[in-house]
């Protein structure tokens, strides 16, 4: 074809737009993005959790006053130099009771997940292996206590036995030690069906061997991930106990029983429930970041790792 002027017109060759490159661009930005902020969101728990378990851990020395000393020339003072967060109803310093209180909090939570992890652990692996009528009984049992809200167990439980820090400890984990028989359980039920574990059979070794060499190391990190998630889980129920006086009795402080000695001070003292209150939030949403992180990391099905 010639056009008005007699020249051949020339061939333009005008791009297809596929999108396929600008998609595959965005779509690795995103990873990206979603990379660093999982990275910071870890980073940021992970610095919470150090700063709570060491300020706690160590309370006797960097408090900076007695935290259950009253001073009632000192009541209601607002955040200040002298108070960094004020002082109580009894002029009780609140960061040197929330330290305190952090002290016991996570004594009692790690304990409580470590017995409920050993008990549970325990159970659900030997129900899963051994199987027969202790399985059967083990898992009834499991389903009775799920059955139950934790919070109404561990507030018939402590009415039960009494208010003490040992009793404490016996009932949350008593409250807890259902969720790891039954995920450990699972594991164990499709461990025993592998390979290793028939060679093991076949060479003739006994139970407990099995047990402790092929099964217990490879529910490991099913069983970590489940601690790291139910410590922030105790850490609420000691907290609610104690606000409902059955936990941690006075003159030792406990969050929960911080916010409820501020609930009739809002108005003119809000430092009082709010401060134990939002380090109680910061710390078990760190515990709970940090536990998904753990069950990134760990779990073998997962297809990203970061």
């Amino acid at each position: 074809m010639v056009d008005e002027t007699g020249e051949r017109p020339r061939h333009v060759d005008v791009p297809v737009a596929t999108g396929v490159t600008d998609t595959s661009v965005a779509v690795k930005a995103g990873q990206r993005s979603t990379f660093w902020l999982k990275k910071l969101q870890v980073g940021f728990a992970l610095c919470v959790v150090l700063v709570v378990i060491v300020a706690c851990a160590l309370s006797d020395v960097l408090a900076p006053y007695d935290p259950i000393a009253i001073s009632l020339g000192a009541t209601l003072q607002p955040p200040s130099a002298e108070h960094w967060l004020g002082t109580d109803q009894l002029g009780r310093d609140i960061l040197s009771r929330i330290m305190k209180g952090g002290q016991v909090s996570l004594l009692v939570a790690f304990t409580a997940v470590f017995l409920a992890g050993v008990i549970g652990g325990l159970v659900g692996v030997i129900a899963g292996y051994v199987g027969g009528v202790f399985d059967a009984v083990a898992m009834r049992l499991a389903d009775v206590q799920f059955a139950l809200p934790a919070v109404i167990l561990a507030l018939v439980l402590v009415g039960a036995v009494g208010s003490s820090l040992f009793n404490l400890v016996i009932v949350l984990s008593l409250a807890n030690w259902a969720r790891f028989a039954r995920v450990l359980r699972s594991e164990t039920l499709s461990l025993r069906e592998r390979g290793f574990v028939e060679l093991a059979k076949l060479s003739d070794a006994s139970t407990t061997r099995i047990v402790l060499r092929h099964i217990l190391p490879n529910v490991m990190s099913t069983f970590i991930v489940l601690a790291t998630l139910d410590i922030g889980i105790i850490i609420i129920l000691e907290a609610t106990l104690s606000f409902l006086g059955l936990g941690v009795q006075p003159p030792y402080p406990s969050w929960g029983t911080m916010i409820a000695d501020g609930r009739a001070f809002l108005e003119q003292a809000w430092w009082i429930s709010i401060f134990p209150g939002v380090v109680l939030i910061l710390t078990v949403l760190s515990g709970n970041i940090l536990g998904d992180a753990a069950r990134d990391r760990l779990s073998p099905t997962l297809s990203t790792k970061w």
